[in-house]
């Protein structure tokens, strides 16, 4: 593929493909006309105990010795987690629920533990009334409540249910219910034309459905950026990602620091803008000046999801896993071999941790992207063999397509396709194919194609966190 031609001109699809060109579809607010955000503050979670705490040796509910761990270890998880609040109070009246309520604030989700049987069924209602997306943490014998918690959703309600005496769940829980709240404070950075699904592409249902801003960029603000990169930080960029490769391959000292020059110049404008997350769609259009993959890297390594090809659909899907799991996402194509039940995912850009910013970082060899004739410089990045993950995409702003597999096989260097590699052995490889993207209404290319990998299985997590949402699940495979 030439440099110059554009991805339309590849793929030879306009926007009735699914591309949405800027200004066609929806009346954008450049980054530099939108307001600055004020510093974040912590996401607030309200904890309702629900009712009196029961005798030890009898009766259905919970009792002093098992209360007692449960407030400990909501206060390690708030320590730890460090982007909450928690509103602890206990409630025996629909009065007292709404004090507490009242005091965490309009905007606090809810997590409730009941500790005396119907207790919880009796206080609940200002929750409900109220809308708010709510855990119910519900441990062995502490009452029958927990049977409601389905009845509830069925009837409209957020609510997820988690039945269980491993009191670490109680921080999943948190992780989970501060997603709505940090959805809500999210600014998202756009080099138009948006890519995806039509919700997913236009800012006002994103501002609807998720709270979260999208702000246009000027391609000239970002070109500004990459000629003011400073050369003390640029050289730092150039010998971590020299020094820390197994191999350098195809790239040439020129294309690697117009690499990193580009990687600074992102993280510059990701301060500037005070920006939460990024979506390219001129990624192509980019490669004469440098390659975006090893800044894209970067920036998904500290906590920053960043989409190629302007693909909404995928950043907002890294978004929700950021928030939940505080793990970055891998955004890849897909390929399938059923002959060995396998599917393939392959990108040129890619993070190195996985495991989360704390993380150990994965070994790479720096290529040459493999679509414009080995030139350039992008991370093959070799992730590890034998993990589980979990493949997703959030598509039109009110599904969550979902499955998992385990890593089988990593190559050593990647031929055919893009540069980071792997290959997943699936639950059912050929109904996977056959069904591939059904939820979706597009005959674009990347928008089908497209899903994001994370380490780990998370099926239950994504099942939660559609019930907080308001999501349908779809499982693929």
């Amino acid at each position: 593929m030439c440099e110059q031609c554009t991805r339309r001109q590849f793929f030879g699809m306009g926007a009735a493909g699914g591309m949405i060109l800027a200004g066609m579809t929806w009346s954008h607010v450049s980054a530099a006309e939108a307001p600055r955000l004020q510093p974040r503050g912590k996401s607030r979670i309200c904890v309702i105990f629900t009712g009196t705490p029961q005798p030890e040796d009898r009766n259905w509910g919970a009792d002093a010795t098992q209360i007692a761990p449960m407030k400990a270890r909501l206060a390690e998880a708030e320590k730890k987690l460090g982007n909450i609040e928690l509103v602890i109070g206990e409630s025996r009246s629909p009065e007292e629920t709404k004090a507490l309520l009242d005091q965490a604030g309009p905007n606090a989700p809810v997590l409730l533990i009941n500790v005396e049987n119907f207790a919880l069924t009796r206080v609940v209602g200002p929750v409900l009334d109220a809308g708010r997306p709510m855990v119910f943490f519900s441990l062995p014998a502490s009452g029958h409540d927990w049977m409601y918690a389905p009845r509830w959703r069925r009837a409209g309600h957020r609510v997820a249910l988690i039945p269980t005496s491993n009191y670490d769940e109680l921080e999943r829980a948190l992780r989970l219910l501060r997603v709505v709240p940090m959805m809500q404070q999210t600014r998202i950075l756009l080099f138009p034309p948006a890519r995806g699904t039509a919700a997913a592409c236009s800012p006002e249902e994103v501002k609807n459905h998720l709270g979260a801003d999208v702000v246009a960029v000027e391609e000239k603000v970002f070109d500004d950026l990459i000629t003011a990169a400073d050369p003390t930080a640029v050289q730092a960029e150039i010998d971590a990602w020299t020094r820390g490769a197994k191999e350098i391959l195809e790239p040439t000292k020129d294309d690697i620091e117009k690499a990193a020059r580009v990687s600074v110049a992102l993280d510059r404008l990701m301060e500037q803008e005070q920006a939460d997350a990024l979506a390219i769609g001129t990624c192509m259009g980019w490669l004469p000046r440098g390659f975006p993959c090893l800044g894209f890297t970067r920036l998904r390594d500290r906590g920053v999801p960043a989409a190629c090809e302007g693909d909404m659909d995928s950043l907002l899907t890294m978004l929700l896993f950021q928030y939940a799991l505080d793990q970055p996402g891998f955004q890849g194509n897909a390929t399938f071999d059923t002959s060995r039940n396998v599917l393939w995912t392959a990108h040129c850009t890619a993070p190195l941790k996985m495991d989360g910013p704390d993380g150990e970082s994965a070994p790479y060899l720096l290529r040459g992207h493999s679509e414009v004739g080995g030139s350039g410089c992008v991370p093959e990045v070799q992730y590890r063999l034998g993990q589980v993950v979990t493949r997703a995409k959030f598509v039109n702003l009110n599904t969550i397509l979902a499955s998992t597999g385990k890593i089988i096989e990593v190559p050593e260097r990647a031929v055919h396709g893009c540069r980071t590699q792997i290959v997943t052995e699936v639950a059912d490889a050929a109904t996977m194919a056959a069904n591939w993207s059904s939820a979706l209404d597009t005959e674009d290319a990347m928008t089908l194609l497209h899903r994001v990998v994370v380490y780990g299985d998370h099926m239950q997590s994504v099942r939660d966190l559609a019930n907080l949402m308001g999501f349908e699940v779809i499982q693929e495979g």
